[in-house]
């Protein structure tokens, strides 16, 4: 079961309370092995920079049980009978939850997950030194799971840089520090166990695997690699009972800071628009072009007054590369066109009838598709 990592608080008293532990580590290192002495100096470099989340969420108004009854049922004389039962409901309680974040500048602009904050009624980031802000949201992206929201606290605070996912390998340290289950500042680490996986999440699937153990709360906490660079935000788990076993996931970097400063910019994203459904190609195909493997991304359909009929692609043909990308499969043409700044003309490479061709494409807006 794959499974966010934001923890609610309701049923977490005693890690809630515990939630402002001083954290245990860390300062930028070159070695690429574990430092002799273990991490800490890494983590007491990093440390003040991750930052624990508390939302609360609006309370969902009550209703009576009798609006749940069937049409038909004897409303009435079951109410006659057992009135209080069929009363409103008391309020709920506003609902808690915790997750993580780290500071990108030191204004206070800081990362964490979508889904941290989605449903927010308030949020509060408590810092390493054990000071509380209020914090507004300055924009979310559902379909990576990034939040960039932002605190004010009338001082520069500490920041993490960012490092190279792209240059990311598996078998890489990797060190995590977050919130799990209100233990603000946990550190944990692993190595990388996988790089570009696609866990059928969402169109942009790309992520970083690791056995670094992460657990709910650590959502939107940063992933290290060993010189102290942020690689990754943790976002979810695979996990069948609810707890680490050793498979977690997070957004690359690159991808990150790609959306962080979209959403700096005016709190939305703009996202390329192509205008086709495209399918894998088969190993058939592959075979009879002479590829090794498959590649590419075949088109199966082109939307009417697309972007990509307005440029002649058509039906059956292979996109090789888009812009400056390899195109190796579906989902990296999805992430290349999203990667686009709508209005752009961009170069296609795409095998039609066994030719190349290279057609110019001027990308479309995601956002304005159905307009």
């Amino acid at each position: 079961m794959i499974t966010p990592l934001r923890s609610t608080a309701t049923a977490l008293s005693l890690v809630a309370a515990l939630a402002g532990t001083t954290a245990v580590t860390v300062a930028p290192s070159a070695a690429l092995a574990v430092p002799a002495g273990g991490y800490g100096d890494l983590v007491e470099e990093l440390s003040p920079a991750v930052v624990f989340i508390e939302v609360t969420e609006k309370a969902q108004d009550a209703q009576s049980l009798a609006d749940a009854l069937p049409p038909g049922f004897p409303r009435e004389e079951l109410e006659r009978r057992f009135g209080p039962m069929f009363q409103n409901q008391p309020d709920a309680a506003p609902q808690q939850a915790l997750g993580s974040g780290f500071i990108i500048s030191k204004d206070g602009y800081i990362v964490t997950n979508n889904h941290v904050v989605d449903g927010a009624d308030t949020v509060k980031v408590k810092l390493n030194n054990e000071k509380e802000y209020d914090a507004k949201v300055i924009g979310v992206d559902p379909l990576t799971d990034i939040a960039l929201i932002k605190i004010d606290t009338g001082a520069d605070l500490p920041t993490v840089p960012w490092g190279d996912s792209d240059s990311v390998r598996a078998g890489d340290e990797a060190v995590a520090i977050g919130n799990p289950f209100g233990l603000g500042g946990t550190v944990t680490s692993g190595i990388v166990s996988a790089v570009s996986r696609d866990i059928h999440s969402g169109p942009y699937d790309d992520y970083i695997q690791t056995d670094a153990a992460i657990n709910k709360g650590n959502s939107g906490g940063p992933l290290f690699n060993a010189d102290g660079q942020v690689i990754g935000v943790n976002t979810m788990i695979f996990s069948p009972g609810g707890g680490s076993v050793g498979i977690g996931f997070a957004v690359p970097s690159d991808l990150v800071q790609k959306v962080v400063a979209d959403l700096q910019d005016d709190g939305t994203i703009a996202r390329g628009w192509l205008g086709v459904q495209i399918k894998p190609m088969t190993d058939e195909i592959a075979s009879v072009l002479g590829y090794d493997a498959p590649k590419g991304a075949v088109i199966e359909d082109v939307s009417a007054d697309s972007p990509a009929a307005k440029a002649g692609l058509e039906d059956g043909d292979i996109i090789l590369s888009f812009g400056d990308k390899d195109i190796k499969d579906v989902g990296s043409l999805t992430r290349a066109v999203a990667d686009v700044t709508p209005g752009t003309d961009t170069k296609a490479v795409v095998l039609r009838r066994g030719k190349e061709m290279t057609i110019d494409v001027t990308v479309g807006d995601l956002a304005k598709k159905d307009a």
